[in-house]
C-alpha cells in the first residue's frame, strides 16, 4: 500500500451562514442560521451560543433566539462568494482543490518545504484568508484528505505517521464531516447510524477491522470510512486504476461578460464531457473549470467531485460551472461578515474561452453494493441516465414514487421530481384513523380491475353495516376464466371519507390469499369488488 499523501485542510466555519450574512448584509453580531425551508442546515457562532443547533425546525430555533435572522440555503451563493477565499489561499499555495464551499484541499509536503515547516504554512494561509477576505479560517495537515479535514477542525498538526492515532479516539460520528459530495455526505450519516447501532463508537474501533470484511458487509461506501478512520487517503492508486483525464473546450465568440452569455456554453461542454464519461463507462473524481480572457488571463478551479458515486451529472456539472463563473465574472466576496473589510475578487475581462476537464477519471461500475442496499454499479449508470432525461425534458417530467401519510393503499403514494427530497404532503407520522394494517401492498393497480368475489354456494359476497360478511369467500373470480380459490382472508377494514374531502367515497377492504400463493387487497364500492393492490 502507498504513503497516504500530506494534505493541508482549510476550514472555514460555518461558510454557508456567512456566506448568507454577507450576500444580506447581516451584522456580525446578529445571530443567524441558514434553512432549506423545513430544517437548519447552518448556524452562526451568536446563534449556536444562545443554543440554535443544526436539523432544529425554524419555530424550534426562533424560540431558543427571538432574534434569529433566518436565511435562504443558496448553493450557487456558498460557491459564489468562497472564489475570494480560494484566491488568497492560492497565492500562498499553488494547486488548490475546492472540496466544498467552505473547504479548501492543498498539497501540503512541496508547500511545507517551501515556507519552511507545516507551521509556517498554516500560519501564511489562515493570516491571508483572513487579510484578503475577512474570514476566519483554521488549518489541519495529516496524513490523507480524511485525516486533514477532521485535523482542521481542531487546528491539528498530525505529525507523519500518526493519523490513525490521532483519528482513533475520536466518535465516528465525525465521519459526516469528511464527505466532499453533496450526494455522498447525504448517505453518511445512515451509515454512521448503523455503525454505532452494532456497537463501533469510534473510529479506531472500525479502522480494527479488517478492511476486507467491511468493504464485503457495507460496500465502497464501508471501505471509504474505513480508509478514512485508518488515516489513508481516500483514493489511493491500489485500489483504482486511474484511466486518462477527459477534456473538452470551446471558443467564444464573440467574447462574453455576462453569466448568461455562458450558460448554454457550460451546459453544452457539460453534455459532451458526460457523454464522453459515459461512452467510457468512467467516473471522476475532481472537475477542472478553466477559462481564458480576452487579455490572456487564465482562469483555473478544480472542484472535488466523488469517484464513489460516480462523479458529477450534468446538471450538476452545469450548476458548478455556473457558480464557479458568477464567481469569476462578478469579482464577488467583498469581505466576510465579521467585518474585516478584505479586498474582492477582480473582475476579468470578458471570457473567450471556457473549458473543462475530467480528473481522477475511474472504470464505473467497478463499485460492490452494500449488503443493506448500497447503489451498485448498474444502480449509478442508471441515476446518470435518469440525470441526463431530466437535463433534456426537465425535473419536473421524471417523477419517483414516495410515501406519504393516509388511509389507503393508493393514498399513500405520491410522485416527486425524482432525485428531489421534498417534504410529504401529508405528514406519514401522523395517526391515521382507519389507516389499512401492515403489511402495505407491494404493487398498487391503475386502475383497479374489478373482480367477482363469491361464497361455496357462488351467490356474491356482501358486506352489511355491521361490517359482516354475507358469506365465507372461496372463490376469487377474474374472468369467466380466470378464477382462483381462496384460501385465507382477513378483514373487513371500512374507509368512510367525509363529506370535506375532494372526493367523498365508502369503501370496504378485504385482504384475500388465494390457493396459487398470490395475494391481494380488495375493496367494496357500491356492490362491486375490486382489486386495488397485490402483495409480494
Amino acid at each position: 500500500m502507498s504513503t497516504p499523501s500530506r494534505i493541508a485542510a482549510l476550514w472555514v466555519p460555518d461558510w454557508p451562514v456567512l456566506a448568507a450574512m454577507t450576500a444580506e448584509e447581516v451584522p456580525a453580531h446578529r445571530p443567524a442560521a441558514v434553512h432549506d425551508g423545513r430544517r437548519v442546515t447552518a448556524v452562526s457562532a451568536p446563534a449556536r451560543a444562545h443554543g440554535v443547533r443544526r436539523g432544529m425546525r425554524r419555530r424550534q430555533a426562533q424560540e431558543c433566539s427571538p432574534d434569529l435572522v433566518l436565511l435562504d440555503a443558496d448553493a450557487g451563493r456558498d460557491v459564489r462568494l468562497f472564489e475570494p477565499v480560494a484566491v488568497a489561499a492560492e497565492s500562498v499555495v499553488a494547486g488548490i482543490e475546492v472540496a466544498r464551499p467552505g473547504l479548501l484541499l492543498l498539497p501540503a509536503q512541496g508547500a511545507s518545504r517551501f515556507h519552511g515547516s507545516e507551521a509556517t504554512l498554516a500560519e501564511l494561509l489562515v493570516t491571508g484568508v483572513a487579510e484578503q477576505t475577512g474570514y476566519e479560517s483554521a488549518v489541519g495537515v495529516s496524513d490523507g484528505a480524511g485525516a486533514a479535514v477532521l485535523a482542521a477542525r481542531t487546528s491539528r498538526l498530525v505529525p507523519q505517521g500518526a493519523a490513525a492515532a490521532f483519528l482513533a479516539p475520536m466518535a465516528v460520528t465525525e465521519l459526516v464531516h469528511v464527505p466532499t459530495h453533496d450526494l455522498l455526505a447525504g448517505q453518511v450519516p445512515e451509515l454512521v447510524d448503523l455503525l454505532v447501532r452494532l456497537g463501533l463508537h469510534t473510529l479506531g474501533d472500525l479502522a480494527r477491522l479488517p478492511g476486507a470484511d467491511v468493504r464485503a458487509r457495507f460496500g465502497e461506501l464501508g471501505a471509504w470510512a474505513h480508509r478514512v478512520a485508518s488515516g489513508q487517503d481516500e483514493r489511493p492508486t491500489a485500489v483504482r486504476r486511474l484511466q486518462p483525464d477527459v477534456a473538452v473546450q470551446q471558443d467564444l465568440d464573440p467574447p462574453v461578460e455576462r453569466i448568461e452569455a455562458t450558460a448554454f456554453a457550460a451546459r453544452r461542454l457539460a453534455e459532451q464531457l458526460h457523454a464522453q464519461l459515459v461512452d467510457r463507462g468512467a467516473g471522476c473524481g475532481r472537475l477542472e473549470i478553466s477559462a481564458r480572457t480576452q487579455d490572456g488571463q487564465e482562469l483555473v478551479r478544480t472542484w472535488r467531485t466523488d469517484a464513489v458515486l460516480g462523479g458529477l451529472s450534468v446538471s450538476r456539472m452545469t450548476d458548478r460551472v455556473r457558480w464557479q463563473l458568477e464567481g469569476w465574472l462578478t469579482g464577488s466576496g467583498t469581505g466576510g461578515s465579521g467585518g474585516g473589510g478584505g479586498v474582492g475578487t477582480p473582475r476579468p475581462a470578458p471570457l473567450v474561452r471556457l473549458g473543462l476537464r475530467a480528473e481522477e477519471v475511474v472504470q464505473a461500475g467497478a463499485e460492490q453494493g452494500r449488503l443493506w442496499g448500497m447503489a451498485s454499479g448498474a444502480d449509478l449508470r442508471a441515476h446518470r441516465a435518469l440525470h441526463r432525461v431530466q437535463g433534456l425534458i426537465g425535473a419536473e417530467a421524471v417523477l419517483s414514487p414516495a410515501v406519504q401519510g393516509g388511509r389507503d393503499a393508493r393514498d399513500q403514494v405520491h410522485l416527486v421530481p425524482w432525485g428531489e427530497e421534498l417534504p410529504a404532503p401529508r405528514p406519514v407520522a401522523r395517526p391515521w384513523p382507519g389507516r389499512l394494517p401492515a403489511p402495505a401492498p407491494a404493487t398498487v393497480l391503475t386502475p383497479p380491475a374489478v373482480v367477482g368475489l363469491h361464497g361455496p354456494e357462488g351467490d356474491v359476497v356482501q358486506v352489511s353495516a355491521r361490517l359482516e360478511l354475507s358469506t365465507e369467500p372461496s372463490l376469487l373470480r377474474w374472468s369467466a376464466t380466470h378464477e382462483a380459490a381462496v384460501q385465507g382472508w382477513a378483514g373487513p377494514w371500512p374507509m368512510v371519507q367525509r363529506w370535506w374531502s375532494r372526493t367523498p367515497r365508502r369503501q370496504v377492504y378485504l385482504q384475500v390469499v388465494t390457493a396459487d400463493g398470490s395475494a391481494v387487497l380488495l375493496a367494496l364500492s357500491e356492490g362491486v369488488w375490486t382489486v386495488e393492490a397485490r402483495y409480494d
